[in-house]
């Protein structure tokens, strides 16, 4: 299969130039080893999914890192913690940049061993799963954000697909852009060899079945609130079981907890997150929406769409070494406001699906699968006007639209291919 340019390439490259250490972390099957085997082909290659590499830098470290002097890969470097320590040693020894590249999928046990030996030593970089930019080899790199300027620059490379929904069901895996690749097949194999290697190895899961519902369960609320209770109670376990079960999940990359925005001004704000999954493709077979037509015209439609959106808007930033966490929420507010719903008037939440944050400059974005849109969509968006330290700028709603444009002024729609 053609190796596809990841976006996050210069920042890696960059990285290693000025670090003498590199980590790359992210999710299994992202292309993190692809990828650094493709960046540094001078550099050898290491990995610890060996079974005899790791017992061997388990057992003799020493002689283990004796074997493979840098500049070195070491591959899925969690599997042996202790190396940690080894790599530190041969950093301090040295003025050189880039000697080591480290990569793993399990970034709990990986920040660990960073925290607590390579601080300031280390530069680390997160890879998700190919981006609509990648899959389509549109070169544009700037992260998004809901501006006429933004617009104008986008408009240069953007293209729409033929089918939107065929993407948000096979999903950002690299592996399965083959188009030979069975899509049942790979996400049987992918939950298989993360509950059985991953999951065993981050918590003490006594019973995979349980853990295999409990992912459905969550797959199933993509898009909503985070509530404990009403996930152990379809699961038929305590809720610090799924605080625990949550906080895995989360660690390795398979779902992402997009927090509410906090301002002591809101005080009727909503305070728990949202639960988001990092890839629709795998919501989609957890949940056994196996076409792309039946999540199109299905209950979740709405749902897929929204976490698709909201997945690439955080890889535009991550791609770009900008840690999202300190830029992106939602607002959810139990201040009702009245809404015309199939001609009847309703009272509603206000809410605005995402809020980026950027140069003391709040953008309010909504998400909507519709082709046709109305500004009337946007009326939470003057919650943020109650902000003293913050400007509201430009507002969207991102959507299925032919082109963008003006819905009011300062209110913009933006067809999702302008991600």
């Amino acid at each position: 299969m053609e190796y596809i340019k990841r976006s996050i390439e210069e920042i890696v490259l960059k990285s290693d130039r000025t670090f003498k250490c590199v980590l790359v972390t992210g999710a299994r099957q992202t292309g993190k080893s692809t990828m650094i085997k493709k960046l540094f082909p001078e550099k050898k290659y290491v990995s610890l999914d060996d079974p005899f590499m790791e017992e061997q830098a388990r057992e003799q470290p020493e002689m283990f890192m004796m074997l493979n002097r840098p500049p070195v890969i070491f591959d899925e470097i969690q599997r042996s913690p202790g190396l940690f320590r080894y790599v530190k040693i041969r950093c301090d020894q040295s003025d050189e940049k880039g000697l080591f590249c480290l990569s793993g999928s399990q970034a709990l046990e990986l920040m660990e061993g960073v925290s607590e030996s390579l601080s300031g030593r280390v530069s680390i970089v997160e890879l998700a799963g190919l981006s609509m930019r990648e899959i389509k080899r549109d070169s544009f790199s700037r992260p998004f954000v809901p501006t006429v300027e933004y617009i104008r620059e986008r408009s240069e490379t953007a293209a729409a697909f033929d089918n939107i929904w065929e993407i948000i069901h096979r999903g950002s895996y690299p592996e399965l852009q083959n188009k030979d690749v069975d899509w049942a097949a790979f996400f049987s194999s992918y939950i298989k060899t993360y509950i059985e290697r991953d999951v065993r190895k981050l918590s003490a899961v006594q019973n995979l079945d349980d853990f295999r519902k409990f992912m459905v369960a969550v797959a199933a609320r993509t898009g909503q609130m985070l509530n404990y209770a009403n996930i152990a109670d379809e699961i038929g376990r305590d809720q610090g079981t799924v605080k625990r079960w949550i906080s895995i999940l989360e660690t390795s990359g398979i779902i992402y907890l997009l927090e509410p925005f906090s301002s002591s001004v809101l005080k009727r704000a909503v305070k728990t997150p949202k639960i988001y999954f990092r890839d629709t493709g795998l919501a989609a077979y957890l949940t056994r929406w196996l076409t792309p037509e039946t999540m199109a015209n299905g209950a979740m439609s709405g749902a897929f769409f929204e976490t698709f959106v909201i997945s690439e808007i955080l890889k535009s930033y991550g791609n770009n070494g900008i840690d999202y966490r300190y830029c992106v929420s939602y607002y959810r507010g139990k201040d009702r406001r009245k809404i015309k719903d199939n001609g009847r008037e309703k009272s509603v939440e206000s809410e605005i699906d995402l809020i980026i944050e950027e140069n003391g400059t709040l953008y309010p974005v909504e998400i909507k699968k519709s082709s046709s849109v109305s500004a009337d969509l946007t009326a939470a968006f003057t919650v943020l006007d109650k902000i003293p330290d913050k400007k509201r700028g430009t507002g969207a709603v991102i959507c299925m639209c032919p082109q963008p444009g003006a819905l009011r002024d300062n209110i913009l729609q933006i067809p999702v291919w302008y991600v």
